[in-house]
């Protein structure tokens, strides 16, 4: 199966996962999306799509500190790969179905998939933003959420490069750039207060993503 097939499939398939940036609803995978991934990743796949579902049902009244450990074990089960070897493109940002269909993706695609899921989970968008990183250790970009209790709050962060939830102030690896969620586009620096500098629909990939979520739904 061609990478693009995988894509094409995915995403025209009528099935009802109402996710947006600006409109998270909740989990719904229809019979028939379940039916293809089975049919076409295994039943591996379909397992995983049904423990996504599972997931949000589970962790609808946890509190939020638990909602964040669970989505972010769930999701870092999930092989990291690279965009070129799993994708053919150099920077592709996946939905949490492809993802989960393919057991695999990069930093962005892990941390759009637990950004999606908790504001599933009724987590505000304002508490919420995935975040631009340079990982200092290994010399290059990466990408993790970010979870603000309180807008002036030391944020926990969810990574997929370790387990354990830590404040940003104990992440001395990660030097952070920028970071959005629906609502906003900021520009950050160490040291410096964060500066808001527009819309998310600046990031290119993040508006083709929400189209394609979008387009999933009619």
């Amino acid at each position: 199966m061609t990478r693009t097939r995988i894509r094409r499939g995915i995403r025209f398939l009528v099935l009802a996962l109402s996710l947006t940036a600006t409109a998270v609803i909740g989990i719904e995978l229809s019979s028939r999306l379940l039916d293809y991934v089975a049919r076409e990743f295994g039943d591996g796949a379909r397992k995983r799509l049904e423990q996504w579902q599972s997931l949000e049902k589970l962790a609808a009244k946890a509190p939020v500190r638990r909602q964040l450990r669970l989505v972010n074990s769930f999701f870092n089960q999930a092989e990291f790969v690279n965009d070129i070897e799993h994708w053919g493109e150099e920077d592709y940002w996946a939905t949490p179905v492809e993802l989960l269909a393919t057991n695999g993706g990069d930093c962005e695609d892990f941390s759009i998939a637990k950004y999606l899921t908790l504001r599933s989970l009724g987590v505000p968008d304002d508490q919420l933003r995935i975040t631009y990183v340079k990982a200092l250790e290994l010399n290059q970009a990466h990408m993790v959420l970010a979870w603000y209790p309180d807008p002036d709050a030391d944020p926990l962060v969810l990574d997929n490069l370790i387990n354990e939830i830590k404040p940003a102030s104990q992440r001395d690896d990660l030097e952070p750039v920028y970071s959005f969620n629906g609502e906003g586009l900021w520009l950050q620096r160490l040291d410096e207060d964060e500066k808001r500098i527009g819309n998310a629909d600046k990031l290119e990939r993040w508006t083709d993503l929400n189209n394609r979520l979008i387009d999933s739904l009619r």
